[in-house]
């Protein structure tokens, strides 16, 4: 069976699991805009066991997702003992790029406002982002022009983790992921100014990137390009290559948050990596 099929077929397993999902935590959830995707959901972890906070930004193909949707990421990672961020943007083919990075520019900017607001350190920040989420992070982290032009400084993100994401726009890419950039871009905009390959910049963020090479829909490749450019820019790369049975697209992007670490090897690789920073 092909990887695009397993992919397929694996979604109403993680729909079952999604919804078995007890919700310890109880978010509070903050609006940095006038439409209903622009807000960000908050969760302070019952026993606060790490001062890094884990700040995410979900994936869905461009066109799909919010925080609530995916909100049992938020619930895993309380459990670790970490606080934790989930910012919403914009979603296509409604609204065309850039207005998703610009909205988790401006999610991340008005989040740290709130939890400083709070009482909260904000010196230890990690970005992690599936899928379209790591898309979008690996442009705000990386892309000096984009930091610049929504006033992001990044001094305070201290790691950046990509799980699956399509950071080289290749021409051996997949029908899907191509319909899906298709609806991301308006037509005629030059791509290059949205890949993340093509944007990034030298800096001192280190970065984990989490890839399958059974995928079934975004190419390993695409990790290869982006740990390539880094190292041609001197910027700190770890790829790691997923190894767990469930190595699906969406069940290593963001399932592997339904399970435990000890099930998981991708996930326990997600926090071991942070904790070692």
């Amino acid at each position: 069976m092909n990887d695009y099929m397993r992919e397929s077929l694996s979604y109403f397993g993680l729909y079952r699991k999604m919804f078995r999902i007890k919700k310890k935590y109880k978010p509070a959830e903050v609006s940095y805009g006038s439409d209903k995707e622009q807000y960000f959901l908050y969760y302070e972890p019952k026993k606060v066991i790490n001062d890094k906070i884990i700040v995410w930004v979900h994936g869905g193909g461009w066109n799909a997702g919010n925080p609530k949707f995916f909100d049992y990421v938020g619930q895993c990672v309380c459990d670790q003992g970490y606080r934790f961020v989930s910012l919403g943007y914009r979603l296509s083919p409604k609204h065309k790029y850039p207005c998703q990075i610009r909205d988790v520019c401006a999610a991340y900017n008005s989040a740290l406002n709130y939890l400083k607001d709070n009482g909260i350190n904000v010196s230890r920040i990690i970005i992690a982002g599936p899928s379209a989420g790591a898309h979008l992070t690996s442009i705000m982290c990386y892309c000096r022009k984009v930091q610049q032009k929504y006033g992001v400084d990044v001094s305070n993100i201290i790691g950046f983790i990509g799980s699956g994401g399509p950071y080289s726009f290749r021409d051996d890419q997949g029908l899907t992921i191509r319909l899906l950039l298709n609806q991301l871009f308006r037509k005629g905009y030059n791509r290059k100014n949205g890949e993340p390959v093509s944007l990034m910049s030298k800096n001192n963020i280190p970065m984990l990137l989490i890839q399958s090479k059974h995928d079934g829909l975004i190419e390993y490749a695409c990790a290869e390009d982006f740990a390539k450019k880094a190292k041609q820019q001197g910027n700190s790369c770890e790829l790691y290559s997923v190894v767990d049975k469930k190595n699906t697209h969406s069940w290593y992007t963001a399932g592997m948050f339904m399970e435990t670490r000890e099930e998981n090897k991708g996930l326990d690789k997600f926090f071991s990596w942070i904790e070692e920073l």
